[in-house]
């Protein structure tokens, strides 16, 4: 049941991003997906821009058919501008975690 629901929000995330980069060059630091959020902004910085969305997380019925919700997830996209450096890192997270670093356009 769980896998189903992260299954689906993960279809959703990937889905028409660009290609995945796994770090970027903030400053003298690498930022990689493995950071916290915190250590994300004590290397990086505030982003230039921040977009929040919270969504319904659904599963099966325990009797019977159809699904019902389960609870939410929070997904936050944060933009970082390289300048002339290079093209904007946009770094998605989820429920508070890093999923993604992405080359923006």
């Amino acid at each position: 049941m769980k896998t189903f629901c992260f299954g689906v929000l993960a279809a959703l995330l990937i889905a028409g991003e660009p290609a995945i980069a796994e770090t970027f060059r903030c400053g003298p630091w690498i930022a990689s997906k493995d950071m916290t959020v915190g250590e994300l902004l004590e290397k990086c910085g505030e982003p230039t821009q921040k977009t929040s969305d919270t969504i319904d997380v659904y599963g099966p019925a325990v009797a019977g058919g159809g699904r019902v919700k389960r609870g939410t997830s929070t997904i936050e996209k944060w933009t970082y501008d390289r300048g002339s450096q290079g093209a904007p890192m946009v770094v998605t997270i989820v429920d508070g975690s890093i999923k993604s670093m992405e080359r923006g356009s």
